[in-house]
């Protein structure tokens, strides 16, 4: 066990499957430049060759293809997408071939393929540098989606992705590379569609994904200290979902508070309130409710985005309100000293 980054984790991920097996290639655009894509790829190339670790046109589409072409013919493909928004080019590869081939073909034939896309927001990135659409990878079957919040995670989940005999869509929040914690040595893997349980508490059930779990916990932690406490799910894989998990939460809770990284409408977060309220909906303490971000594009300027991502003090407003609590607690909640398009005093980059 080792105090690392959640980028140094992805990192010593891909270098232990190329190590083991000479059938992982690792690809993308900007995979050997001196960044190594937020320092997820640096020293790859180095130590198994431009053979194995290369670079790629801005070509998505076809290059997407190449990957499924040469998971079907023995190789276990790791692809990244620099930005989740340029891997849109790709989805005629994506949902038209990798997703169908193992059931057009009668289960014969496998697509290992493993593509990674990073996400997430801040600096002015924009309407098209900072989509979350997790909800559309998810909604296809034969896809496999999962979005670690953890370092530790982050290294389990991709050594899982890339083992796994079907396509695997791994999304990485720009804004988690830098968090560190500590990760365990060796081939760590972690079971693709088994949720994580961070926090334990009797007041309500809260679900989170990706970088929503991390103001997820800091909401957590607050409320704790105010006599409220909650039960946080740390989902890891959006497809799958640990049904099982969130179901015996919700029993007991009988409450439920679904939170999401990308845009309400269609969400995943959506998806839970609904199975649980066509499942639990005799149980239920009160509403299940969401939060997740409006249903328009993220503005470039600071200014429109002061108030369009769901931080902390939303999911403890919204959490006080569903239990009923004095509305004076939140007034007890530490305020943000730094600005509202950075995650924390901890962060300073990459871009």
């Amino acid at each position: 066990m080792a105090i690392k980054t959640f980028a140094q984790a992805i990192n010593e991920a891909l270098s232990i499957a190329m190590e083991q097996d000479s059938s992982v290639i690792c690809y993308g655009l900007g995979t050997d430049d001196p960044k190594g894509i937020f320092g997820t790829t640096l020293g790859l190339q180095e130590k198994f060759g431009p053979e194995r670790v290369f670079d790629m046109p801005t070509s998505e589409n076809a290059m997407t293809g190449i990957g499924v072409g040469a998971a079907l013919y023995g190789l276990r493909p790791v692809m990244s997408h620099q930005r989740l928004d340029f891997a849109l080019l790709s989805m005629d590869q994506l949902v038209n071939n990798a997703a169908k081939w193992h059931f057009m073909f009668g289960g014969r034939r496998t697509v290992p393929l493993t593509v990674r896309m990073i996400l997430g927001r801040g600096w002015g990135q924009g309407p098209t540098h900072s989509q979350n659409l997790q909800a559309w990878f998810a909604h296809i079957p034969g896809l496999k989606v999962v979005m670690p919040a953890m370092a530790d995670d982050a290294k389990g989940l991709l050594l899982s992705s890339i083992y796994d005999g079907n396509p695997v869509i791994y999304l990485e929040h720009r804004w988690l590379h830098n968090l560190k914690g500590e990760v365990p040595a060796g081939d760590y893997r972690v079971p693709i569609g088994k949720a994580r349980t961070l926090r334990e508490g009797a007041d309500i059930t809260i679900t989170a994904m990706s970088y929503m779990t991390i103001e997820a916990l800091r909401a957590c932690d607050f409320l704790a200290g105010h006599g409220i406490t909650c039960d946080l799910i740390d989902l890891r894989s959006v497809r799958p979902i640990d049904w099982d998990t969130i179901r015996a939460s919700v029993r007991r809770t009988g409450r439920l508070l679904a939170l999401d990284t990308g845009f309400t409408t269609g969400s995943v977060a959506g998806e839970i309130v609904a199975r649980m309220s066509t499942e639990y909906w005799g149980l239920l303490k009160a509403a299940p409710d969401r939060l997740a971000m409006p249903d328009y594009p993220e503005a470039t300027s600071p200014t429109l985005t002061e108030n369009y991502h769901i931080r902390a003090e939303h999911v403890a407003a919204k959490v006080a309100k569903m239990v009923g609590a004095k509305s004076d607690v939140l007034e007890l909640m530490p305020q943000r000293n730094h600005p509202h398009d950075v995650p924390g005093d901890w962060f300073t980059g990459p871009f």
